[in-house]
């Protein structure tokens, strides 16, 4: 019995060693690109693209990524395709790239929209539109939900936003607990996460493969740092308890909105989330793809890029009907 101990206590050892040695290269290789600001004392990272100087009253375009991700994978899908033509704002959402985690208020989508509200509000951001995926569907209703002055207009693609029937997959569960996530992080995930991500990878895709280079493209090592890995399994954990506050006040979002899901989505429930947002939803268009799986944003670009210029369309003459029904201003006394 005692060799069993020492022979795991020193399997531990050998495993925490090569996850220090594995985590400090990857911070030495992957450094960040972009700018930061802090709000509410955490350092959020980001990118902004400006947009065309003859359009000054557009929305800007804030993407956000989804759980185990970082704001590299919505660069990926959308610069492209509105570099020079809309202004453009790439977030990592807390705790994730190269955001700080902040602290435990921080972990709900509430938490999160409201660094991401103080972002822009940093950046004299004034008309936004909100794009998630997945988990940040989630974070997009909150945002709108804390800022609907600012935020003129919400996205879901493949979104999670309602409660779901179960709960999350076991490793996140453990990962979230107090002491002893703190020392799973720090041991197993790394070299079990290396070697489990091409096949995490193809389930996300399908039925589409992934694009040539994602995971470079992306910088997914970040995500297997132990903080990183924490953060973002304490995000997944307390989602469903955070729902069932949030959710019930999705009719207050009267924004344009815009709800896209792929038929072969087989990480989330469309029937759940997108319906749910359907019926949430007072001003909601609905964009079903035929044949796409979770990662729609880049398999399908350019149909959401065209259903994303609609949204601004809608969003644009929104702001000119309520331009239009403001009172004119009384004349000043001479």
């Amino acid at each position: 019995m005692m060799t069993i101990f020492l022979v795991a206590v020193a399997g531990l050892v050998l495993l925490a060693a090569y996850t220090r040695l594995r985590s400090g290269r990857i911070t030495r290789r992957l450094t960040p690109d972009g700018a930061f600001a802090t709000v509410d004392g955490v350092r959020l990272h980001y990118h902004f693209l400006p947009g065309i100087a003859e359009k000054p009253g557009a929305p800007v375009l804030v993407f956000l990524h989804g759980a185990s991700g970082n704001a590299y994978d919505m660069r990926l899908a959308f610069e492209a395709s509105f570099r020079g033509r809309a202004a453009a704002l790439f977030v990592d959402r807390p705790g994730l790239g190269f955001s700080e985690r902040g602290r435990a208020v921080h972990r709900s989508p509430d938490g999160q929209a409201r660094l991401i509200a103080g972002l822009l509000e940093e950046l004299r951001i004034d008309k936004a539109v909100v794009v998630g995926h997945s988990l940040a569907g989630a974070v997009t209703a909150a945002l709108g939900l804390a800022a609907p002055d600012r935020v003129r207009g919400l996205a879901f693609l493949a979104p999670v936003t309602h409660v779901w029937p179960g709960g999350v997959t076991w490793y996140y569960t453990l990962a979230a607990l107090p002491v002893v996530g703190w020392l799973f992080v720090r041991t197993l995930t790394l070299p079990v996460a290396e070697r489990l991500a091409p096949a995490a990878m193809t389930n996300a895709f399908s039925p589409d493969p992934a694009p040539h280079g994602y995971a470079r493209s992306i910088r997914l090592p970040l995500l297997f740092r132990p903080e990183s890995f924490r953060a973002n399994a304490r995000h997944i954990h307390d989602l469903k308890g955070a729902l069932t506050s949030q959710a019930p006040r999705y009719p207050g979002l009267t924004r344009p909105a815009l709800v896209v899901t792929g038929t072969e989505d087989a990480v989330v429930w469309p029937s759940i989330h997108c319906e749910g947002l359907l019926t949430d939803l007072p001003d909601a268009e609905l964009v079903v793809l035929d044949r796409a799986g979770h990662m729609l944003h880049h398999t399908h670009t350019q149909a959401i890029v065209t259903a994303l210029d609609r949204l601004v369309l809608r969003v644009e003459a929104d702001d000119r009907e309520e331009m239009q029904d403001r009172p004119a201003a009384l004349p000043q006394p001479a």
